[in-house]
């Protein structure tokens, strides 16, 4: 990561987590009071080969024991009502301004791995984690929408698992590894913009 590009999201991240302080307290209120505790998902990923860290995000999901994998069609029966509105608009994102500011994470880049993948494709990951993972990215804008269909016709987590690694996993690597070759801080403002106004059009 470049110095500007650290510099960017650091004071990014303290604009938006001041302007976001209270509306963000308020709809954590209103999350306590609908879906109870814990309001908040943590979960491991992998900043690089060998390094991981812990994401921060807004619970979407009733509490299960610990598991492993990708979120497929095998667990949308899990999604709560309010998880759905989240999702849509990327609020239940918003708690990754830590890991912004922690330095786990950028605004834009690949989005953060399992360690179970990492460590099936060290080649790949190697490559496309070469750059900071982000909240949003490339592959996220072009992508993400085609990967949540082709994993939601998944009714197992075995089919998930094997439709994420053949069609999903290769696939979102090309996108990365092509923000890596053309990156600039304003591709990534443009793409932060372009985030920003899908999360308003689908929170609507």
């Amino acid at each position: 990561m470049t110095p500007a590009k650290r510099l960017v999201d650091l004071v990014l991240a303290v604009v938006l987590a001041l302007i976001l302080a209270l509306p963000f307290g308020v709809l954590l209120l209103v999350l306590l009071w609908v879906e109870g505790r814990p309001l908040f998902y943590v979960a491991e990923r992998m900043r690089a080969p060998g390094r991981p860290f812990l994401l921060w995000k807004l619970r979407t999901m009733t509490v299960v024991p610990p598991e492993a994998g990708v979120s497929g069609g095998d667990k949308a029966a899990r999604i709560t009502a309010s998880g759905r509105f989240l999702r849509r608009s990327r609020l239940d994102e918003v708690p990754q301004l830590w890991n912004v500011l922690k330095g786990d994470m950028s605004f834009v880049g690949p989005r953060p791995p399992l360690r179970l993948y990492v460590e099936r494709f060290p080649d790949i990951y190697a490559r496309v984690l070469q750059s900071r993972p982000g909240i949003t990215g490339l592959a996220t804008l072009t992508f993400h929408r085609h990967e949540e269909k082709l994993l939601a016709s998944c009714k197992t987590a075995a089919e998930t698992d094997r439709v994420y690694v053949r069609r999903c996993v290769p696939r979102k690597a090309r996108i990365d590894l092509i923000y890596q070759r053309r990156r600039t801080v304003w591709m990534d403002f443009c793409l932060m913009a372009q985030t920003l106004g899908r999360a308003f059009k689908l929170g609507r």
